[in-house]
């Protein structure tokens, strides 16, 4: 029979359970130092029964906690609502998981490397990765013979100045003397590979690897990367950035497309670029970081000031209800090499018409999921992390809002925001007219389905949004069949 969680296992999801219930009841304000010393207890407990995913989900929570009250404003409440349902989520899911799903839930506390022979690299592009943290470095992208891809990686603590520096930096891989920036134009043969689920690849002792030939984007194997349809590349990169995918998963959240650029548009945090992409489909490009010593803005306004410029681009999926993407490189636009849009700063020189001033696009459809009043749903889900559930019990009557999500399409949505409200405004007494302590288990599931049903249908539009015709595969009568019924 598939193995299936220990009693000690249980036992120690039920404690991680009822923490995180305990948090979504009293809310940020009111999940001070005794609600966090719980969480901390209850995950070092699932650290010692060989939970570690459950243990992570914990403490990411008192991460984001201590952000919130202490008042940093790099906090986002949908950071924390993202935290509090993957820890509710994976609590439950232990008592009934078997076999490869229980692997999944238990998660791992280091990142396997299995051997994968020899491979043939091709190197595509360098980026910058600097993280809220104060860490700093490059992520190269490589990508096989086969179409996969693979990233080598150099990050340590040093914010953006170790970014920039560790670029010109020998990559760490057998005896190579190529640097990041020269990896991601070259090639590389390596013998005794080892690589972890997400596509990283290990240095290890055994590993070798020399330098060989790369090749152009338009050229074979890397120009098949260009020719699957966005709608499919869309969907992959999907699967590997839901909020609440099992980990280890296979697949980038990277898009390759072939874009006819239109000009700046304006929207409510500033200006973004915008193109055209197969299909008629318009898409959105922004920055991948705003900091002035990276190239990413000054090369975004750039590019912004050559409409009609086709280019063939790579970019990291943004989940939005219209197609948007983050920049992170682009062929040159005289035609002659790439540009890494992190690293490289373009000049008006290599613009086709170096005098054409920025110009700002018409306003653009932005996709199927625009008018969905599926925010009606996350907001009262996003309320509750602040304030606690007496917050949310006290809307009263909710009925104009479930009326106007049935009539978008959303008749479970309806349901589960009636429910919750329900929830958080159900209060019993006793025979002597007290109060008695409210049912934190059942708000707690009544919240994790609507957060995880939100997150269902938004990441189904957002895959609607890039296809041409609109249609969202596993969709009927309007919501997602898998989403319909949020397993909790």
């Amino acid at each position: 029979p598939p193995e299936t969680a220990t009693p000690d296992q249980r036992a120690a999801a039920d404690v991680l359970w009822a923490a995180g219930a305990a948090v979504l009841e009293a809310g940020v304000d009111g999940a001070g130092a005794v609600a966090q010393s719980a969480l901390l207890r209850a995950a070092h407990t699932a650290r010692l029964r060989h939970l570690p995913r459950a243990a992570g989900a914990a403490l990411s929570v008192v991460t984001l906690l201590r952000a919130a009250r202490a008042g940093d404003p790099s906090y986002r409440t949908a950071e924390l609502v993202t935290a509090l349902a993957e820890l509710l989520g994976t609590a439950r899911r232990v008592a009934t998981a078997s076999g490869t799903e229980l692997a999944a839930v238990r998660g791992r506390v280091r990142r396997p490397y299995s051997p994968d022979g020899s491979l043939r690299l091709y190197g595509l592009f360098t980026e910058p990765v600097v993280t809220d943290s104060g860490h700093g470095g490059v992520r190269t992208w490589v990508a096989g013979a086969d179409g996969r891809l693979f990233t080598v990686g150099d990050v340590a603590p040093g914010g953006v100045g170790r970014a920039l520096g560790v670029a010109d930096r020998a990559v760490r891989l057998g005896d190579s003397a190529l640097t990041h920036r020269e990896l991601g134009r070259a090639g590389l043969a390596v013998s005794g590979a080892t690589v972890s689920p997400d596509g990283r690849l290990g240095a290890g002792k055994s590993v070798k690897a020399v330098t060989a030939r790369g090749a152009a984007w338009t050229e074979p194997p890397l120009a098949a990367l260009w020719e699957t349809p966005p709608a499919e590349q869309a969907a992959r990169a999907l699967r590997s950035t839901s909020r609440y995918a099992d980990p280890d998963g296979t697949g980038s959240d990277l898009l390759f497309l072939d874009v006819e650029l239109l000009g700046a548009v304006r929207e409510p945090g500033g200006t973004c670029l915008l193109a055209l992409g197969e299909g008629g489909v318009p898409v959105r490009l922004t920055a991948a970081d705003d900091d002035p010593a990276l190239a990413h803005r000054d090369n975004l306004a750039l590019l912004a000031a050559a409409p009609g410029t086709r280019l063939r681009i790579i970019g990291r999926l943004i989940p939005a209800d219209h197609p948007r993407l983050t920049l992170l490189a682009c062929s040159h636009p005289t035609g002659e090499g790439t540009i890494d849009l992190g690293l490289d700063r373009l000049r008006r020189a290599d613009l086709p018409d170096p005098a054409a001033p920025a110009r700002f696009a018409p306003p653009q459809p932005v996709g199927p999921g625009a008018q969905s009043p599926l925010y009606l749903l996350e907001r009262r889900v996003e309320q509750t992390v602040p304030a606690g559930r007496a917050a949310l019990g006290m809307l009263g009557d909710v009925t104009a809002e479930t009326r106007r999500i049935r009539r978008g399409g959303l008749p479970t949505a309806a349901g589960l925001l009636t429910a919750l409200c329900a929830s958080a405004a159900q209060r019993e007494r006793d025979h002597f007219g007290r109060l008695l302590p409210a049912d934190t288990d059942g708000f707690a599931a009544y919240w994790l389905a609507a957060a995880r049903y939100s997150a269902a249908v938004s990441e189904s539009l957002c895959s609607a949004a890039w296809n041409p015709t609109g249609e969202v595969q596993g969709v009927s009568g309007g919501q997602p069949a898998a989403a319909a019924r949020p397993a909790v």
